[in-house]
């Protein structure tokens, strides 16, 4: 137990810049640990995602469902410290335009944003406040739910990304090593079942709670059936075009591509919660 609370602590420091018990930072680090830590990214995506809902629902309570998706949303960019922006900017930046597979590599080390990377982050920032502020007018606990769960989704999805392909940079140079040696299948099945119980978990929470009461008035079985085939068809769509996409151009993932699959994620999530329940 305490070897896997030390694994979900490395998870967080790694993601987040949430602070971690000083027996957790002060301990021996070995190479491998942050490797086998990824099997709890989903959850350290749902404790992301709580933070962003608590602010959206407090929110609600003093500015419209505009400001307050924006403000959770900052929060939660703030909470990462952009870390998954930033590897969407560099990934589209790099695979947007012909650059062959070394110059996209070279793209993506480079600390400059380019016109690619900038479009598809503005765009991408601006659909999930969007996204969210349709779930907020409708429902503000079915929004909350929905962000927990599109964070868990977002890490869910990277963590299978790394399990299917190799690392494409140069591994010796790989801002995070142990991440450049791939993820064990083992590790890639407890975070995918770690994402789904998460997910009955809160949907179950929001239906004892009434969340959906007025959502799904008349089947709540049958419009929650449809999100959860809706959602998890959605995500493993994402995965295997991420993975077709990815393989074709870079032989692999990198960092960076592993961010864009976070975010790419998490839209998917809000947009699948905003077809089903929005107004």
């Amino acid at each position: 137990m305490r070897a896997e609370l030390r694994l979900f602590f490395i998870a967080l420091q790694f993601l987040t810049r949430l602070p971690v018990p000083r027996w957790v930072a002060r301990a021996d680090f070995d190479a491998h640990v942050l490797n086998h830590a990824a099997r709890h990214f989903p959850l350290v995506g749902a404790l992301v995602g709580a933070c962003g809902a608590v602010v959206a629902v407090a929110a609600m309570q003093l500015w419209t469902p505009a400001v307050a998706a924006t403000l959770a949303l900052a929060f939660t960019v703030w909470l990462t410290a952009a870390f998954h922006e930033d590897g969407l900017a560099d990934t589209f930046d790099a695979l947007l335009g012909a650059a062959t597979r070394e110059k996209a590599l070279a793209v993506m080390k480079d600390s400059r944003i380019g016109s690619y990377g900038a479009a598809v982050l503005v765009l991408s920032l601006l659909l999930r406040v969007l996204l969210l502020a349709e779930l907020l007018r409708v429902q503000p606990w079915l929004a909350a739910a929905a962000l927990v769960v599109a964070h868990t989704a977002g890490r869910a999805c990277a963590v299978l990304l790394m399990a299917s392909l190799p690392y494409a940079g140069d591994e010796a140079h790989a801002k995070a090593k142990p991440l450049a040696r791939s993820v064990r299948g083992a590790d890639a099945v407890w975070a995918l079942l770690g994402a789904v119980a998460i997910f009955v978990l809160v949907c179950g929470a929001c239906c004892a709670f009434g969340a959906f009461g007025t959502v799904v008035k008349f089947a709540p079985d049958a419009r929650l059936l449809g999100l959860a085939l809706a959602w998890a068809a959605a995500l493993a769509l994402l995965v295997a075009l991420m993975r077709a996409w990815l393989g074709r151009r870079l032989a692999g993932f990198t960092g960076d591509t592993l961010g864009a699959c976070e975010q790419l994620g998490e839209i998917v999530s809000l947009l699948v919660f905003a077809a089903v329940f929005g107004a």
